[in-house]
Order: structure tokens, then C-alpha cells, then sequence
């Protein structure tokens, strides 16, 4: 199994998506979450504060949990789980600093749950239960 961290960046009323760069070979050009994959011997916490740094140029200060989900695409392929995290405090400003993400937008809730090219459907109810 895959491990991958994903970070959403809350600021006030307002969340940070990713869209996806169209050369990705999973989701390419839907809106997701700044984040990657777990390195071997790596924590989930550790992964997410390098992935961070790497693909946003940001340092977490502040980050809780929130849930795992389990890819539901990924049927006959090794199975894949998200583990999110909710990242409120950071230093620096995100950037895209590398070629995994094609742009960087500030949404309010409901309109990123109410987008129709997000990654995955699952993401609605995590974006919806941000309190």
C-alpha cells in the first residue's frame, strides 16, 4: 500500500487547493491538496512537512489530523490512502515550486465543494466537516 500525505491549508474562511498538473499520470489537471508520498522509515508528519517544503516552500507550524481516505479508483492497482491533514499556522508564503501543480487558488468552502473537477468526491465531506 502507498501512503500519501496531503495538506489543507486553512486561512480564516479560506482553503488552499492545487490543481494538478496535466502530465501527472493520477488526476491530472483536477484541484487536490499540496502533499505526496511517504518515504520508507518516514512518519506522516515528517512526510508532510517535507512535502511542504518542497512542492510550496512552506514550513507547518500549526497541523491536526483529520482523517485517512482510502482512493475508492484504485480497484486491481495497489491500494493508495490519503492521510489529510488540516495545516492552520506556517512560515512562509505557498508557491508552487515545483511541476506537480499547475496553480495555486484560495477557496472559500462551499466553493470548493461545489467544484466539479475536484480529485475525489471524497473530499467534500472532509471540506464540509472543517470546522
Amino acid at each position: 500500500m502507498r501512503n500519501i500525505v496531503n495538506a489543507l491549508l486553512i486561512k480564516g474562511s479560506m482553503i488552499l487547493l492545487a490543481r494538478r498538473s496535466p502530465h501527472r499520470q493520477a488526476y491530472p489537471g483536477l484541484w487536490s491538496f499540496p502533499g505526496g508520498h511517504v518515504e520508507d522509515g518516514e512518519s506522516l508528519a515528517d512526510a508532510l512537512d517535507r512535502e511542504l517544503r518542497e512542492e510550496v516552500g512552506i514550513v507547518p507550524t500549526s497541523r491536526r489530523f483529520l482523517r485517512s481516505i482510502a482512493d475508492p479508483n484504485r480497484a486491481g492497482l495497489e491500494p493508495v490512502t490519503y492521510h489529510m491533514y488540516a495545516v492552520t499556522g506556517w512560515q512562509g508564503e505557498p508557491a508552487i515550486l515545483d511541476k506537480e501543480h499547475s496553480e495555486l487558488r484560495w477557496f472559500d468552502r462551499a466553493a470548493a465543494i461545489s467544484l466539479a473537477d475536484l480529485a475525489l468526491d471524497e473530499y467534500r465531506p472532509l471540506l464540509l466537516d472543517l470546522s
